[in-house]
């Protein structure tokens, strides 16, 4: 992912500056970044650190000392537990407490493979901090099989079981960790996240979301982008989409009725931007 949101400034051209700028103006005296009421948080520090490091930016000096102070991740959730491993991995260094970490990731697994609440999103989250931490999935054949139970009637995936449709972002996480777990993703949830598109551009949550959003439309050019199914007749209008979600202050709306901006969103606009820029 953030390979490709490093292709994000092709597009924004001078407009990179400006968004250098909103990202950085989210960093609190303390090394964490700013959550939409403006105090540090684990879950915002991600993806202010992914920002930086997809517009090729150093990482802060003093974010190394605001995740020190969380030591092992005693206290932390599940999802601020994922998000302790990869700030670290963010900064390209191990977790000073990194076996400890991992120890306390497995206390989320589940008797069925799964992790935490058994989502396909706290599946995708548990891969990428066994990355992060360097330590290997458990059982990677089971954490499978929990994200395909979640399979929705039509075809596409849920956040939990016998759902009659699915969303985007479960979709499109269904279809990388397949990819990544040795599993094979359909033909069938390409289509499926296609049929998505909003026709005046970006991707909708669910088929009866009314209007699009930017995480529904990055993961969706994620996802399609791994199957390799093209995206050349959607293209522009995507394009013109993610344009009417940035502003000139640098940073990027959720979707057309949102009115913070955030660290978020604003990776979410890169990782889009740089897909839409191959």
């Amino acid at each position: 992912m953030l390979q490709v949101a490093r292709l994000a400034p092709k597009l924004l051209a001078d407009s990179s500056g400006l968004v250098r700028q909103f990202v950085s103006s989210r960093l609190q005296p303390d090394g964490g970044f700013a959550d939409r009421s403006g105090r540090s948080d684990l879950y915002y520090t991600v993806f202010g650190l992914e920002s930086l490091l997809a517009l090729r930016q150093p990482v802060p000096e003093e974010t190394a000392r605001y995740l020190s102070s969380f030591g092992d991740g005693e206290g932390l959730d599940f999802v601020h537990l994922t998000c302790l491993a990869r700030c670290w991995a963010g900064l390209a260094k191990d977790a000073p407490e990194r076996t400890a970490v991992l120890s306390r990731l497995h206390t989320f697994r589940r008797d069925d493979g799964g992790y935490d609440a058994g989502t396909v999103y706290a599946a995708f989250l548990a891969l990428g901090a066994y990355e992060d931490l360097r330590g290997a999935v458990p059982d990677a054949a089971g954490l499978l099989a929990s994200v395909r139970r979640m399979r929705a009637a039509d075809g596409s995936y849920a956040n939990h079981c016998g759902a009659a449709a699915g969303l985007t972002t479960s979709t499109a996480a269904a279809v990388m960790l397949h990819r990544h777990l040795g599993g094979t993703a359909e033909a069938e949830q390409g289509r499926w996240i296609l049929q998505r598109c909003h026709p005046q551009g970006g991707f909708r949550a669910t088929p009866d979301a009314p209007i699009p959003d930017l995480l529904s439309t990055a993961t969706a050019l994620h996802a399609l982008s791994a199957m390799h199914v093209p995206i050349d007749s959607i293209r522009e209008g995507c394009l013109d989409f993610v344009d009417t979600l940035w502003t000139n202050r640098g940073g990027f709306h959720g979707n057309w009725a949102d009115d913070e901006l955030d660290c978020e969103y604003t990776y979410y606009g890169l990782l889009a931007l740089g897909h839409l820029a191959i």
